[in-house]
């Protein structure tokens, strides 16, 4: 199951796509997974390869019993990196998944 979350996060800022339908998430036992402009990815802040990913989301979801990822990414990122990093973390079992997002009246206009 994918939603959409509001949940602000500790992650490295991007700008962040737009949805009305964004709703809040419960932040326990989380971890973030950013994909910025330039496809670069970051597991909480820390700058990973897709296969340090793959090591870094196994460790935690070994470390916790209920874990909850949530991906952001800048609104210019390439779509194939966000749906790449979704079916890493469904093939690890991992199946609480938000994507961030902000919400639409703080959209530009």
């Amino acid at each position: 199951m994918v939603s959409l979350s509001m949940v602000k996060m500790q992650s490295v800022p991007v700008n962040l796509p737009v949805a009305s339908t964004s709703v809040p998430q419960d932040r326990q036992d989380y971890a973030a997974i950013t994909i910025a402009e330039d496809g670069s990815l970051f597991f909480n802040k820390e700058s990973v390869s897709p296969d340090q990913l793959i090591a870094k989301l196994r460790k935690f979801k070994e470390e916790n019993l209920d874990p909850k990822i949530f991906i952001n990414g800048d609104e210019k990122s390439y779509l194939g990196h966000a749906i790449a990093v979704l079916d890493d973390v469904r093939k690890l079992g991992i199946s609480k998944v938000a994507i961030e997002t902000r919400p639409k009246s703080s959209a530009a206009p």
